[in-house]
């Protein structure tokens, strides 16, 4: 593949492993982007539009997304701060996976127990930017100056065997299901920053002819996300307990709302969140509604 045969489409940024990049597969197959990446290629040809695929570790993608090196992206929320790009992206859509939160970490059995007793001490990260300016508030609070603030030390992997090793009195570290903190003998103490998976463009895009193109892509993949996240629940309820049931299933604009032969009874069509469908159907029941039916959603537009 040569610089040719891109020109004129839409670079995206991919992760090319890790925790984010079988999700952004998925999503990329529900907003019917089709390709196919020869031999582990870091850059493929989308067949279907005029988009090229380009695989980066998701911690460089912000970068190439502000810089406008490529057009739109994938990563975490995370990773844009740490990278200093917040002033050069735009959060486009927040995907609904990747959820994790960058987390303070200390020995469940030792003496420190709080951020701020940590504060001063030695922390070990991938996280240099986020944690030091997470201390940087602490110590200010706290007054330390000179060799008594925290000292923040970068370590690329295995940050959780730190405190073990005798390396650091405490650790910041991404936490997803908590397996791997706990396994080490660690427990959170305070969390630096909720973080999940965005599309990002970059605030100053170099190529205006491409915005039909992201929108585009941008209303597939949330339409995606929203399949995800939603179903379609359907049922029956008496016309005077119209307003009670709507106010248990409001849509995400407003229900859709028919009439039934039964001139007292109506229909109503509404999407609810997935997570709380059981709760929603308990509820309506109460109310007296009958024929409750759950659809699950392949895709959509909202």
């Amino acid at each position: 593949m040569n610089a040719e045969s891109l020109d004129g489409r839409l670079l995206f940024a991919i992760p090319k492993k890790g925790r984010l990049h079988e999700k952004c597969l998925e999503l990329l197959v529900g907003a019917d982007i089709q390709f196919r990446r020869h031999q582990r290629l870091d850059v493929c040809l989308v067949k279907n539009h005029p988009i090229a695929l380009v695989f980066l570790p998701a911690s460089d993608i912000p970068s190439f997304v502000g810089k406008g090196n490529v057009d739109l992206g994938i990563t975490g929320q995370d990773v844009i701060i740490e990278a200093k790009m917040e002033k050069h992206i735009t959060e486009v859509l927040q995907l609904g996976f990747g959820k994790c939160a960058l987390q303070v970490q200390v020995p469940e059995a030792g003496p420190i127990q709080t951020s701020e007793a940590l504060a001063g001490k030695r922390v070990v990260t991938s996280f240099e930017v986020l944690s030091g300016q997470y201390f940087s508030k602490i110590d200010d609070s706290l007054q330390l100056t000179g060799e008594n603030r925290t000292k923040i030390e970068y370590v690329g992997g295995s940050v959780e065997a730190a405190c073990a090793l005798g390396l650091a009195d405490g650790i910041v570290d991404l936490v997803e299901s908590g397996d791997t903190m706990r396994a080490a003998g660690l427990h959170a103490i305070a969390t630096v920053q909720q973080t999940e998976a965005v599309l990002i463009k970059s605030s100053k895009p170099k190529h205006e002819y491409l915005e039909p193109l992201i929108k585009l892509i941008t209303s597939r993949i949330a339409g995606v996300v929203a399949a995800g996240k939603y179903v379609v629940c359907e049922y029956n309820i008496l016309r005077s307990k119209l307003h009670a049931a709507t106010s248990i299933t409001p849509g995400r604009r407003a229900p859709t709302i028919s009439p039934l032969e039964d001139e007292e009874w109506v229909a109503v069509s509404s999407m609810v969140e997935k997570s709380k469908t059981a709760d929603v159907m308990d509820k309506l029941v109460t109310i007296g509604a009958e024929d409750i039916l759950i659809f699950n959603l392949d895709n959509c537009r909202v």
